[in-house]
């Protein structure tokens, strides 16, 4: 949970951009259900142009 809030802050702070536009940050969080029990999963990201850049836990 640590290590998600922490990727999550660096989004954040990368989105603030200290020159020119913004880094625009996302984010998405998604639970489960199936034979296997629950399962979570999240993505982190941020792009800015034609370039992207992600991260999946």
């Amino acid at each position: 949970m640590k290590s998600i809030l922490a990727i999550l802050a660096l989004v954040v702070v990368a989105g603030c951009g200290a020159d020119g536009a913004p880094i625009r940050p996302s984010a998405n969080i998604g639970i489960g259900v199936g034979t296997n029990g629950v399962s979570a999963g999240a993505k982190l990201g941020a792009s800015k142009g034609p370039v992207s850049i992600g991260v999946s836990l």
